[in-house]
C-alpha cells in the first residue's frame, strides 16, 4: 500500500501565504496536505507522482464572487471557473439567488436573476429542481451534490426580503416584524452554514422587463437587520454592492455603519466607472485605509482588467438586439438569422428603426455597442482606442448603424465585439493597478455561473496571474508570491476558508500545476450546454497543467478527468493539523 496518495516533485512551491517560492516536493494523503520537504526528502511511495520540475505549484485559487446558485444545482462542472484553477467558488452574491422561496414566489426570483444576471428563463425553467424552501433546505441539497470544485453559498437579499413580504417586496417598506423576521432568518442562514449575506444597491439590477430587483427597495433599517442577523450568528461576512453612481463618500459611509453595526467583516465591488466622478473609485479607497487603522475588517473586491461585456448575433446584445424588425426573428437559429440580416430589405428597414423596450438598462446596453472593439482570434482587454467602432465609424463617414450591420454578419454572425467599461476610463489599467495594489483589496468580481450571454469574467484568475506577475512593466509587475496570495489566502481568509488557500501541512490539498510561461486566456466561444439547450459562453485557458481538488486531479492540461471531488462547504472552517 501506498504512503501517499499523490506527491508533486521538485516544483516551484508558493504556499500563498506570500512567503519566498522554494523548490519542494508535495506530498498528499486523504485529501490534505502530509508533507512539503526539499527535494527528493520525501519518504515513501504514492498511489501517483506528477513530475512538476519548472513548474509552478500553488494552492487552489478561491473566488469569492460567482453565481453558480442555479448551475450548482443542474451541473456537477462548474465551468468556466474550475477551468481557471479555481478549486472553491462562493455564490449568492449581490443579493440574488433561489432560497429560500416559496412555490408561490419562484417565478419572481427566476425574473430576477433573468434580469440582473443574463441567466435565460427557459435555462432555469428547465434546470431547477425547487427540492428546497428555506435556506438550510437549499443547503441540503447542494450538499447531496458532487462537483469539480468546493462550493459555497451566502443568504441572498432579494430573495429574502420577497420570502418575508411576499409581493410587497416589489417595493414597499418592510414593517417592525418582517425586519425581525430577516433578521432571525439571517442568522438561521449562517447557523446552517451560509458564508454571509449579501445585497446590491445598484440600479441597474432589475428584472428583463425593467423593474427594480427587490433589494433596491431598501432602507438603512433593512440593510440594518441583516447586520444583526450576522451580528446574532457570530459569523459571516456582509457583501454589498453600493450604488455606482451614488456619493462615494456618503455609499462608503453607509457600509461603515453596516461594518460596526455587524462586527462582522464587510466586502463591497469597487470598480472605476467609465462615467460620473472621476475620483470616486480614490475616495473609496481613502476611506477605506481609514477603516482599516480604525479596525473595522472591511474589503475591496477589485477586478484585474477591465469590467467589459461582449456583444453578437450568437449573445444577449448587440446594435439591433431591440429593434422592432430584429425582435420578430430572433428566436430563429442564428444561421436564419443571418440569412435573414443578409436581405437588403431586412438592413434598410433595421436600419431606419430605433431600440424599443421598456428597460431603459437593455436600451442603454445596445447603445453602448458603438464603444466596443472587433475581437479576433485574440483576447485583447486593453485595445486600442483608435480601433473603437464608433471612432472607425466616424472615419468611414458612416453611422454607426450602417458600419457595424455588416460587421455583425461577419464569421456567419459569429463574430464578437468586446466593450471594456468599467476600469478603462482613460484607455489603460492604471486604476486597476492602484486598486489592485491596496492593502484591503481582494481579487474578485468574477462573476462564474452568470452573464451567459454577456459577459465571460469567469478567467480573472487567469488574467490577473498572466497580466500582472508575469507581463506588467517592471514598475507594475506584482511579485509572484504576493501574486498568488491575492487569488488564495486572501480570499479564503475572506470567506472565513482558512483551511484552503495554503500550501501547509494540514491544509486541504487543492493546488494547481501551472506553466506560467504557457498561461493564456483564449477568446471565448459560445457553447449551447444548458438545460433546455440554452447557451452561455465559456472561456479556455492554456498552461493549467493539473488542478486538484482534495487530492483529486480533477483537470489536465484543460481537460477534465471525470473526477467531482468538490463538495458543499458549510460556514468557517480552519486549518486541521
Amino acid at each position: 500500500m501506498a504512503d501517499y496518495d499523490l506527491i508533486l516533485r521538485g516544483g516551484t512551491v508558493h504556499d500563498g501565504l506570500g512567503s519566498p517560492a522554494r523548490v519542494a516536493d508535495v506530498a498528499v494523503k486523504g485529501g490534505r496536505i502530509a508533507a512539503i520537504a526539499p527535494v527528493g526528502t520525501v519518504a515513501g511511495t504514492a498511489t501517483e507522482e506528477i513530475d512538476a520540475r519548472g513548474l509552478l505549484v500553488t494552492p487552489g485559487f478561491v473566488d469569492v464572487h460567482t453565481h453558480y446558485d442555479g448551475q450548482a444545482t443542474w451541473s456537477q462542472r462548474l465551468q468556466p471557473s474550475s477551468g481557471h484553477g479555481v478549486t472553491s467558488v462562493v455564490m449568492g452574491n449581490c443579493g440574488v439567488g433561489f432560497a429560500p422561496c416559496r412555490p408561490a414566489e419562484r417565478n419572481l426570483l427566476v425574473q430576477v436573476m433573468e434580469g440582473v444576471e443574463d441567466v435565460p428563463e427557459v435555462v432555469m425553467t428547465a434546470g431547477l429542481p425547487w427540492n428546497w424552501e428555506t435556506f438550510p433546505e437549499y443547503l441540503d441539497a447542494l450538499a447531496a451534490r458532487q462537483f469539480d470544485v468546493d462550493v459555497a453559498a451566502q443568504l441572498p437579499h432579494s430573495a429574502l426580503r420577497v420570502y418575508v413580504m411576499g409581493e410587497r417586496a416589489a417595493g414597499g417598506a418592510p414593517t417592525a416584524d418582517d425586519l425581525a423576521a430577516m433578521r432571525r432568518l439571517t442568522a438561521q442562514a449562517m447557523a446552517a452554514g451560509a458564508l454571509g449575506v449579501t445585497t446590491s444597491r445598484n440600479l441597474m439590477h432589475r428584472t428583463k422587463a425593467g423593474a427594480l430587483a427587490p433589494s433596491l427597495h431598501s432602507e438603512e433599517d433593512e440593510l440594518g437587520a441583516l447586520a444583526d442577523g450576522l451580528k446574532d450568528a457570530g459569523r459571516g461576512v456582509f457583501q454589498l454592492i453600493p450604488a455606482p453612481m451614488g456619493d462615494a463618500d456618503d455609499e462608503f459611509a453607509l457600509m461603515r455603519r453596516l461594518a460596526e453595526r455587524s462586527g462582522r467583516p464587510l466586502s463591497y465591488t469597487l470598480i472605476q466607472m467609465p462615467t460620473g466622478d472621476r475620483e470616486a473609485w480614490r475616495k473609496s479607497l481613502a476611506a477605506l485605509s481609514q477603516a482599516a487603522a480604525d479596525g473595522l475588517p472591511m474589503r475591496a473586491q477589485v477586478a484585474p482588467r477591465p469590467v467589459g461585456m461582449f456583444y453578437g448575433l450568437d449573445l444577449s446584445f448587440h446594435a439591433f438586439a431591440y429593434h422592432p424588425s430584429y425582435k420578430a426573428i430572433a428566436h430563429l437559429p442564428l444561421a436564419e438569422r443571418v440569412a435573414r440580416l443578409r436581405d437588403p430589405a431586412m438592413r434598410a428597414r433595421l436600419l431606419s428603426e430605433q431600440p424599443q423596450d421598456t428597460n431603459p438598462v437593455n436600451l442603454k446596453t445596445v447603445k453602448s455597442f458603438q464603444y466596443s472593439y472587433a475581437w479576433g482570434s485574440d483576447a485583447d482587454y486593453e485595445p486600442d482606442l483608435s480601433q473603437r467602432l464608433d471612432r472607425l465609424a466616424e472615419a468611414a463617414g458612416q453611422s454607426i448603424e450602417a458600419f457595424t450591420y455588416d460587421l455583425l454578419l461577419a464569421d456567419d454572425g459569429h463574430a464578437l465585439f468586446y466593450q471594456p467599461g468599467a476600469n478603462y476610463r482613460d484607455g489603460n489599467l492604471d486604476a486597476v493597478r492602484t486598486m489592485l495594489g491596496h492593502p484591503q483589496a481582494v481579487v474578485g468580481l468574477a462573476d462564474g455561473g452568470a452573464h451567459y450571454g454577456m459577459i465571460c469574467d469567469a478567467s480573472f484568475p487567469t488574467s490577473y496571474l498572466a497580466r500582472w506577475a508575469r507581463d506588467a512593466a517592471e514598475a507594475d509587475r506584482i511579485p509572484l508570491p504576493q501574486a498568488v496570495a491575492a487569488l488564495t489566502s486572501v480570499p479564503a481568509n475572506l470567506a472565513g476558508l482558512a483551511d484552503r488557500g495554503r500550501l501547509v501541512p494540514g491544509a486541504k490539498a487543492d493546488i494547481n500545476v501551472i506553466n506560467l510561461a504557457r498561461l493564456q486566456v483564449h477568446v471565448p466561444t459560445v457553447v449551447h450546454d444548458l438545460p433546455a439547450g440554452g447557451r452561455r459562453m465559456h472561456q479556455r485557458a492554456s498552461g493549467y497543467v493539473a488542478t486538484i481538488v482534495a487530492g483529486t486531479v480533477t483537470y489536465r492540461h484543460g481537460e477534465a478527468t471525470g473526477a467531482l471531488p468538490g463538495r458543499l462547504v458549510r460556514g468557517s472552517v480552519a486549518v486541521t493539523a
